[in-house]
């Protein structure tokens, strides 16, 4: 949540802090709140005015196109978001129809998934242009392959699938073509262009999982799955890749900004077409006769 610098962008503070005087108000941006200056604005009824517009003050700044760059992000792929949660992958999860078959084939390709995801994790970092953020993406890469072995390997295993059947099998074609337009987008464009695609699959699993968490699921393998996504440590995860994109846009050049967006919008289709892959459990042509 952006604010900016005091109260620019938000009419209603700007409002409230216009109640108090130059001399306040200049105290309050400087930090320099003395005991006579706060005992005139209780004195005067302002307190809770200016306690407002002292947290605004605090607030980092950023440009309104910045702070609204995810949000028109979110806007494009509305649609998309909206039929992802139709689908008969998701609804299953909580009406516990979805057949165990399916929900397999996809942990095993979601495993594939979150290898190359991770991969493509850490080549961004190496691209970051502030050492924080870095640090943050290859933690996540290693949070991805931890929740592979984890939760992943747990479920699979109470399935019957063991850890070689995780490492045999194959990309599907859909999960295929979506790692590789990860990866090429992180290893040929600029780390906001990187960043933007590899923003669907936090963004979209994060919405899913809060949605799908109120809807809960009779089936305890779907329900631990839904909790991961819906948890408090995934959020806190995703809101830091927000950040960073918000951030990047602040002083992105107009052409990166949209190829950004293009990358973003289809990561987001590529999002609804793996769970398409996982309930047909798509497969490649064969190739004998």
């Amino acid at each position: 949540m952006f604010f900016g610098s005091a109260s620019r962008g938000l009419p209603g503070l700007s409002l409230l802090c216009a109640g108090s005087s130059a001399a306040h108000r200049a105290a309050i941006r400087t930090g320099r709140i003395m005991p006579r200056i706060l005992w005139e604005l209780w004195h005067d009824g302002r307190m809770l005015r200016v306690s407002i517009c002292l947290l605004a003050a605090l607030l980092p700044a950023m440009p309104a196109a910045a702070a609204e760059f995810t949000a028109q992000l979110w806007a494009e792929i509305a649609p998309v978001y909206r039929e992802t949660l139709r689908h008969p992958f998701l609804t299953g999860l909580t009406d516990g129809t979805l057949p165990r078959d399916r929900f397999q084939f996809y942990l095993l390709q979601d495993g594939q998934y979150l290898r190359a995801f991770g991969q493509a994790l850490n080549r961004l970092a190496a691209k970051a242009p502030r050492e924080e953020w870095s640090l943050t993406l290859s933690r996540h890469a290693i949070e991805a392959i931890e929740a592979e072995r984890e939760l992943h390997g747990k479920i699979l295993a109470s399935y019957g699938a063991g850890a070689a059947s995780m490492k045999s099998t194959a990309m599907a074609p859909t999960n295929y073509a979506y790692t590789n337009h990860l990866m090429n987008a992180v290893e040929q464009g600029t780390f906001a262009e990187g960043l933007a695609a590899l923003l669907p699959c936090y963004w979209i699993y994060w919405e899913v999982g809060k949605e799908l968490v109120k809807r809960g699921s009779k089936e305890p393998a779907y329900q631990k799955w839904i909790d991961q996504y819906a948890g408090d440590e995934y959020a806190r995860s995703v809101q830091q890749v927000l950040a960073m994109m918000n951030a990047e846009a602040e002083t992105a050049a107009d052409g990166v900004r949209a190829s950004a967006r293009r990358l973003f919008v289809l990561s987001a289709r590529y999002e609804y077409m793996f769970w398409d892959m996982a309930w047909k459990r798509e497969a490649w042509p064969p190739t004998e006769k």
